[in-house]
């Protein structure tokens, strides 16, 4: 008899929800079923811990704490349970491939096996589930192209502004809070929000990484 493979989702789409749940058995002959879902990034791990799937699909697009926290707090959690990471953000025809450093390398780092476009119909999950459940890790052509480069996405920063591109430089070259406020223009409170926002957008967890990072990617050139 053919094992059912309970999935948990965490997902902010209602409509993607419900149609996975709805049409995965169907397209499966009940081989795949939805058994645990939820839309809020900070309860992913707790969700994991009490229906312990087979797998989880996360959206890495998923509003703070995000789909990367999220990916990381499960792997805490479960480390032994296989975490396929979707975004809708990265991939798209004739794009340049700078979401893939937004998106799928950093869930792959936060522990994801797998990476995959979310606007992929249910039944193209079928497969990249069920080989992640048997111990593969599944990314795509252009993603694994980066992985086989060598690591260089490693210093290549994401998409930025020119605001955030300044205050990444200010952190570089260790500005105080007070003199960042200065140099935007902004409120000390302002200032503190804007770099948490930057630290997320590049997947560090604190300032003196957010510098380091600045010097591989040479931003202060």
């Amino acid at each position: 008899m053919p094992r059912c493979i309970r999935l948990a989702v965490v997902n902010d789409q209602p409509l993607f929800i419900r149609g996975l749940a709805l049409l995965l058995p169907a397209v499966t002959d009940q081989q795949v079923r939805l058994d645990a879902s939820t839309h809020d990034a900070a309860l992913a791990s707790g969700m994991v811990r009490r229906s312990r799937p087979d797998a989880v699909v996360v959206d890495v697009g998923l509003p703070d704490p995000g789909g990367i926290r999220a990916i990381a707090a499960i792997k805490r959690a479960e480390p032994t349970v296989p975490v396929l990471a979707i975004s809708d953000r990265a991939g798209k025809a004739g794009d340049s491939g700078d979401g893939y450093y937004d998106d799928a390398l950093p869930a792959l780092r936060a522990g994801a096996c797998g990476y995959l476009r979310k606007t992929s119909e249910p039944e193209e999950l079928v497969q990249p589930l069920l080989a992640v459940v048997d111990g593969w890790a599944v990314v795509l052509h252009e993603v694994l192209q980066v992985l086989l480069a060598g690591g260089r996405a490693e210093c290549r920063p994401p998409i930025l502004s020119p605001d955030e591109r300044r205050l990444w430089c200010a952190i570089a070259r260790g500005r105080t809070v007070s003199q960042i406020a200065g140099e935007l223009h902004v409120s000390e409170r302002t200032a503190k929000r804007l770099t948490a926002g930057l630290l997320r957008r590049l997947n560090v967890a604190n300032r003196t990484e957010a510098a380091r990072l600045a010097g591989q990617a040479g931003v202060l050139r």
